[in-house]
């Protein structure tokens, strides 16, 4: 009886140490997969970050040229408007003076 004590409670011992290996690497597996899980999350978050800035860079890039063009098509515009008063304000300034010639000579004509 005694041998049968001591071989279930030797059975019982190798069946611990080897339930508690198992486990222990079962640990280890698991924290190799969570550290792998969290450098792939660290490398896309740095990816993310990345690109970000590069949106971030193409849309100054973007904006900048924008407010040049605006800043240009606004000088053209002027410079097509200043013509276009200038112009106006010359051929006002003929009317009137043939206005005013066309008045003298009729009244020149009248007397």
């Amino acid at each position: 009886m005694k041998k049968l004590i001591l071989t279930f409670a030797s059975v019982c011992l190798i069946a611990s140490v080897y339930s508690c290996r198992d486990t222990e690497k079962k640990a280890e597996d698991a924290a190799d997969s969570m550290e792998e899980v969290m450098e792939d999350a660290a490398d896309t978050t740095k990816d993310a970050m990345e690109d970000a800035g590069d949106a971030i860079e193409d849309a100054t890039d973007a904006t900048g040229d924008a407010i040049e063009d605006a800043v240009d098509a606004t000088g053209d515009a002027l410079k097509d408007a200043k013509d276009a008063t200038e112009g106006a304000v010359k051929d006002a300034g003929d009317a009137i003076q043939k206005g005013a010639k066309d008045t003298k000579d009729a009244i020149k004509g009248d007397h």
